[in-house]
């Protein structure tokens, strides 16, 4: 039997939300774990934060109406796939995919950031990159063009997705059985999704712009904001850097 919605912005109620989108509502957070990893506009996407509010929301009002072993599964293999597309896109469009003029959607610095982790963490980058914005974005496609080896990089990328795709919606699963955090969510619930929704948009919006800004002033100082195809040649990793140990204590020694 179905009630008026009690939150204080009705449509944001979770029965409204799942009477509304049914399934669709954790096909768009899977879209989003995809992106990120798997189109080279991704970073501009939340990650961590919806994946602990995905597993949260799981428990405290089941917004997706699926148990959470089947939401987090989904989850872990959308994050897989959009790995394994970023690491084919890398592959087959080669340093090509590196040129292109500075704006808010691509940034040499970002590719230098990600070969820099490589540098440092070897082929495991791939499973630490899951947990550093931006850097998640870029380091299937750099993989790619780079040539490491597709099986060694599909077990870390299954492996990466696993321990943050599914952990971190666990993780948010749990969460909700401490007593003042589950009580906090059920009565704030629209306020919650509220912040969920419009602080990731303004985030999302910020970044873009503030990127745009910068590769503008860039380029009105006269800065050479175009990767030509032998700067994309210099930003391909050697695939010796693949095999390397980690410098875990970061003193340079592998």
């Amino acid at each position: 039997m179905l009630h008026a919605p009690t939150a204080l912005i009705p449509w944001l109620d979770p029965q409204t939300i799942i009477g509304a989108a049914g399934p669709w509502a954790l096909l768009v957070v899977c879209f989003i774990v995809f992106a990120e990893t798997g189109l080279l506009v991704g970073f501009l996407l939340p990650g961590d934060t919806l994946l602990i509010i995905a597993g949260l929301l799981t428990h405290t009002s089941n917004v997706f109406g699926l148990n959470i072993w089947v939401v987090a599964l989904l989850i872990a293999l959308s994050a897989f796939v959009g790995g394994e597309v970023g690491y084919l896109i890398g592959h087959k469009g080669g340093p090509r995919v590196f040129e292109r003029k500075e704006s808010g959607l691509f940034s040499k610095k970002n590719v230098e950031r990600t070969n820099a982790f490589f540098e440092r963490f070897g082929g495991l980058t791939v499973i630490l990159a899951r947990f550093v914005p931006i850097v998640r974005t870029f380091a299937p496609v750099a993989a790619g063009v780079g040539h490491m080896p597709w099986r060694r990089y599909s077990l870390y990328n299954l492996i990466g997705a696993m321990i943050w795709g599914f952990g971190l919606t666990m993780i948010g699963y749990l969460i909700a059985y401490i007593p003042w955090v589950s009580n906090f969510v059920v009565a704030y619930i629209d306020l919650i999704l509220l912040v969920a929704v419009g602080g990731t948009a303004a985030v999302t919006l910020w970044h873009y712009f503030f990127e745009r800004y910068k590769a503008r002033k860039a380029e009105a100082s006269g800065e050479d904001v175009v990767t030509d195809a032998e700067e994309a040649q210099e930003l391909t990793l050697d695939a010796a850097v693949f095999n390397r140990a980690p410098d875990l204590d970061g003193d340079g020694r592998h």
